[in-house]
């Protein structure tokens, strides 16, 4: 509780001092984000944690550049995990990723063992937060509903997402192979989205790196590791670095476009094959 008590006292002299920068009293920045006067002094005072969509009015308003954007998106991260976990449950966790994809403008996800969530069908997500694992089915069902109302963002032409995949994470299949056509057929859909850039890494192709484990890199400023206890969320410096230059790497051998299109084909019909055997 106080660590989470000192990052909203950060937050709140990090906002004051960005705003001290632009010229700005509190009074002129609540007018020109066109937020309350009091939801400003109370962010700055560290009594309060701004929803994102607050953030992004204050962001603009303040004009703040990759840097000083990276620096409070990184705080954030780390008080919305912390308000995820006070929260509790499955559904909290995924409240706060669903914050965090609200707050982002560049996504860069990559994935070597499941498909991301931004990208699951509603099926898919609800096995995902459950197979395997000791959870209640009624807080999974709730997180699967969040996770899914999520994906709005996805939609959003002023944003930019990047998917990396290696093609074994399309062809692991919770549940059974049948629902994987459904879900093989989403991903190809996805690609021909014009802000979107899809990638799978074919196992014809020599991998770059082994791919210890998947990330999601948001605006430059944060990585997030999801584990099977909770979200890691990184904000360092060389941490980011070392994943972007990942992501680079394995990026470099993926195949896009209609090349990627006609890979998920081969795959999906593989997974026909194999549910017809399976049945």
């Amino acid at each position: 509780m106080e660590d989470r008590r000192d990052r909203l006292r950060a937050l709140g002299e990090l906002l004051r001092r960005l705003r001290k920068r632009a010229g700005l009293t509190g009074k002129e920045l609540a007018q020109r984000a066109q937020v309350a006067q009091p939801t400003v002094s109370r962010i700055e005072t560290g009594r309060l944690l701004p929803t994102p969509e607050t953030v992004e009015r204050l962001v603009d308003a303040l004009g703040l550049d990759e840097g000083e954007r990276a620096e409070l998106d990184a705080l954030l991260a780390r008080l919305r995990d912390e308000v995820s976990r006070l929260k509790g449950g499955l559904a909290g966790r995924e409240a706060a990723n669903a914050a965090r994809l609200r707050a982002a403008r560049r996504v860069m996800s990559f994935q070597s063992a499941m498909i991301p969530a931004l990208l699951q069908t509603a099926e898919y997500a609800r096995l995902a937060l459950a197979i395997g694992r000791d959870v209640d089915e009624e807080d999974a069902a709730k997180a699967a509903a969040v996770r899914l109302n999520a994906q709005a963002v996805l939609f959003e032409a002023d944003r930019e997402f990047a998917f990396l995949l290696t093609e074994g994470a399309v062809r692991t299949w919770p549940g059974s192979p049948a629902l994987m056509v459904a879900q093989i057929d989403r991903l190809a859909q996805v690609s021909t989205m014009r802000h979107v850039r899809l990638g799978v890494v074919p196992w014809a192709v020599e991998a770059p790196a082994f791919p210890l484990h998947g990330f999601t890199i948001y605006d430059g400023g944060a990585s997030v590791v999801e584990s099977l206890t909770g979200d890691l969320t990184m904000t360092q410096a060389h941490e980011i670095a070392a994943h972007e230059e990942s992501f680079e790497l394995f990026g470099n051998a993926a195949v896009y476009g209609d090349e990627v299109r006609d890979l998920l084909g081969q795959i999906a019909q593989d997974m026909r094959n194999l549910a017809a055997h399976t049945h």
